[in-house]
């Protein structure tokens, strides 16, 4: 779906686009009709000074004078004007010099005082004819008369293909014109819509906690309960993971007590052995269920981390852990690679995964991370003893270690996976018995 701003702008915009042809219609249309109008009444008035110089004598006989001064288009040839006059037989009386460049049209006989005004072609040009009949009266009778007058449509038609170029030009540049202002007042419109989007992508990228700009009053509700809805989230969060911390606080307590007592209590090798494995199995499942109840996970307002500076850190940290071994590192992330990631939850899966490659490894750990298309894939690597294959999906179930004489919980490989789920990515392994295992962590960019 389009933006806001481009719907109402191409909606505006057809809507201009129609009422500026309608309008170039309407006006074309008024003035072609006003230029006809005006061509009638120059014609008819040709007409009435062409009668004003007719002599009919007592038989009917119509005479016209050698020169007339008042019209004398109809004297020159090819002028565009002619004229000529029929009687009541519709056979021609008269004609002007002009009409020996055309052929004179035949016409319907017109009944007295009737006016007729039609386009026809002359030697396949188009002109205007204007007749008019009349009875001329005489002391030995009435006698009918049509005078006829004929003007070239080229004049007409030029005058109206300038009008029309002026007409579109003139309504070309107000359209553009509106269609700037338009833009501009919708730019200036829907400022704060685009601001408030300005706003959410800050907040979604981790620059600031809430949208912060004041707003009309149509957009200020939406902005408040953004707002509510950002506060009450991380507000449910926070007493999410205090309770989670107090949970822990308050178990942790007594199971010392119990293991304490069980340590000095006279009670059988079997019993102690029984009760020390069910309290493992208990602390295991607790610490497993507080981390991952922990993760945060992806969410809106969760900022970019750089991934090297933080795996330099765990690195270093955990080297110190197992300063016995001191294996050589290889650490290939490029600066750029950022993750949009709870940094609770980075420093969860980096240190599970680097502090795991430092128990198994013998001289060598690798991490490496790049992007592949719209996924980060971070990859952890020892040359420790290696995974069988039937032991991959084992191994990162909760509380299942690879080496029961290794220490720890066996919940470690189970967070990664939990943590990379949480953010819509996967955690797989690569074994290879021989010279180690590489530890996969693909994850949404």
């Amino acid at each position: 779906m389009r933006s806001l701003n481009q719907r109402i702008l191409l909606s505006a915009s057809f809507v201009l686009l129609i009422f500026i042809v309608g309008t170039a219609l309407t006006l074309d249309r008024a003035f072609y009709d006003s230029a006809q109008t005006a061509l009638q009444d120059r014609m008819l008035g040709k007409l009435f000074l062409l009668m004003g110089e007719v002599e009919v004598d007592d038989d009917g006989n119509l005479s016209m004078p050698e020169e007339l001064p008042a019209l004398t288009e109809f004297e020159q040839l090819n002028s565009g004007v002619y004229a000529f006059v029929t009687d009541r037989k519709n056979t021609p009386v008269w004609k002007s010099f002009s009409t020996l460049s055309i052929p004179l049209p035949s016409r319907a006989i017109l009944l007295e005082g009737e006016r007729k005004f039609e386009q026809i072609l002359l030697n396949d040009e188009p002109h205007f004819i204007y007749s008019f009949a009349v009875a001329w009266e005489t002391d030995g009778g009435d006698y009918p008369f049509t005078f006829h007058v004929i003007i070239d449509s080229t004049s007409l038609e030029a005058q109206i293909d300038s009008y029309r170029r002026d007409l579109w030009g003139w309504l070309s540049m107000m359209g553009l014109l509106l269609l700037i202002m338009q833009m501009l007042v919708l730019g200036w419109g829907l400022r704060p819509v685009r601001q408030v989007s300005t706003e959410l992508n800050a907040v979604e990228a981790g620059l600031q906690e809430s949208v912060q700009g004041v707003y009309p009053v149509e957009l200020k509700r939406i902005t408040d309960n953004i707002n509510s809805l950002i506060y009450h989230e991380r507000e449910h969060q926070q007493r999410y993971r205090n309770a989670l911390a107090d949970l822990a606080h308050s178990l942790k307590t007594p199971l010392a007590i119990l293991r304490g007592a069980i340590r000095t209590e006279n009670l059988s090798a079997t019993i102690k052995t029984v009760f020390d494995e069910q309290i493992d199995r208990m602390d295991n499942i607790i610490q497993y269920q507080l981390r991952r109840a922990a993760t945060a996970g992806s969410s809106p307002g969760t900022r970019l981390i750089a991934l090297r500076p933080v795996v330099e850190k765990i690195v270093n940290t955990v080297n110190r852990a197992h300063y016995e071994k001191d294996p050589q590192i290889a650490i290939e992330i490029a600066p750029e690679i950022c993750l949009r990631m709870d940094e609770g939850d980075l420093m969860e899966l980096l240190g599970n995964l680097i502090d795991n490659a430092f128990k198994w490894c013998r001289q060598t750990v690798a991490i490496c991370a790049q992007y592949e298309y719209d996924d980060i894939v971070l990859k952890v690597a020892d040359d420790g003893p290696g995974i069988k294959h039937e032991e991959i999906g084992r191994i990162i179930e909760r509380g299942v270690r690879a080496d029961q004489s290794m220490p720890g919980h066996g919940i470690g490989l189970a967070i990664v996976r939990d943590i990379a789920q949480a953010y819509e990515g996967a955690l797989s392994i690569d074994p290879n018995r021989n010279s180690g295992a590489s530890f996969i962590v693909r994850l949404k960019r």
